[in-house]
């Protein structure tokens, strides 16, 4: 049995380094160390911990510290990572989101649910609710005055494409109407102090808006993320009907390249105090973009010495980090983004989409 032993591990540890299997089967995590012997797929330590929590479909076992018998390792040879996914993702909606090994967990778990305990995408016909062409329902929503979570109704509906919601009375029309245009969604369960919460941006006369709001039900709130998207992947076909699923994805939901507080100064009257900044997108250097790090002149309010200068074609924004490690990443971060090449919907929107101040 020892000598079998061994030779099933060497099998494992064989079949785990094929290209197929070489990357967890649910986030995408190099190097799995974990494997479902029920549905013969290789996983993270991460997605592991979600799979435990289904025991009626999946159970878990190390590849290197579990004793595996001929039959399982047999099972596994059989099917794998590639097998798995032609089958439980075959019918994924293209606007879905997959999740990344850094996503949050709510993300991973919805996702891991939907594949392999309600099957959701094995069929081609399965009604989705956040397919329809209307979504809502209630989500407590932070108030602006006293930061308390209020239970409010809201409505998405690809019909104008608008998110609306309203406060109690309801006859009384909608306290607000988004466009679904300049909507985004990020999931921030640190910084709205919930493990469900979701921020959605949107812009007002050139000003950005958040909204945070979470749903006590892990699948709900995932569900309002993926209605989200699926407006805004319509959306998008509708605003650039020539650019492929491809180029649009991308563009559906952003995730923050970069968070966190820099002192933003002004011209002559000195400091404004500090802003908490969530990097989306600027432009590109060929429009005339540029960002480096500087000692400005002029700005001795400061307490944060460590400066970031963005240029723009229309003026010029000094932004002040409090160590030189936060003023490396922000200038990295703001690199990386104005590389990149521009989007035709980029050219129709706003300068300073940049840099999104977000209400604190």
């Amino acid at each position: 049995p020892m000598a079998n032993r061994e030779k099933n591990k060497k099998t494992l540890l064989e079949l785990v380094k094929l290209p197929e299997n070489s990357c967890c089967a649910d986030c995408g995590a190099a190097d799995p160390d974990w494997a479902s012997c029920t549905l013969g797929i290789f996983v993270c330590l991460n997605c592991s911990g979600t799979h435990r929590n289904l025991p009626s479909v999946s159970r878990i076992k190390s590849i290197r510290l579990d004793f595996w018998d001929d039959e399982l390792v047999q099972f596994m040879k059989a099917n794998g990572n590639r097998a798995a996914k032609n089958f439980y993702e075959k019918f994924v909606p293209v606007f879905y989101y997959q999740p990344q090994p850094d996503d949050c967990e709510v993300l991973r778990e919805q996702w891991i649910r939907a594949k392999y305990e309600r099957m959701e995408f094995t069929e081609e016909k399965t009604e989705r609710p956040y397919t329809a062409g209307v979504y809502e329902g209630m989500l407590w929503k932070k108030g602006k005055d006293n930061g308390q979570f209020l239970e409010r109704k809201f409505v998405l509906s690809v019909h104008d494409f608008t998110l609306k919601y309203y406060k109690e009375d309801e006859s009384k029309g909608p306290k607000a109407t988004i466009s679904v245009k300049d909507l985004n969604a990020t999931f921030q369960p640190e910084k709205i102090g919930h493990a469900y919460g979701l921020q959605i941006t949107y812009c007002v006369d050139d000003h950005t808006r958040n909204l945070f709001v979470y749903h006590k039900n892990g699948r709900e709130i995932v569900n309002w993320f993926n209605a989200i998207r699926a407006i805004r992947h319509v959306y998008l076909k509708t605003a650039f009907p020539t650019a492929s699923d491809g180029d649009l994805i991308p563009w559906i939901t952003r995730r923050y390249l970069k968070e966190g507080y820099m002192e933003k100064t002004g011209p002559l009257v000195g400091v404004f105090p500090h802003r908490w900044l969530s990097l989306l997108f600027i432009g590109s250097e060929s429009h005339g973009y540029s960002v480096r790090e500087c000692v400005p002149k002029g700005t001795r309010g400061n307490k944060w010495k460590c400066g970031v200068i963005v240029e723009t074609p229309d003026r010029q924004f000094v932004f002040m980090c409090e160590q030189e490690r936060d003023q490396r990443e922000w200038v990295e971060a703001l690199k990386t983004v104005i590389s990149k090449p521009m989007m035709p919907q980029d050219y129709t929107s706003k300068i300073i989409t940049l840099l999104i101040r977000c209400a604190n």
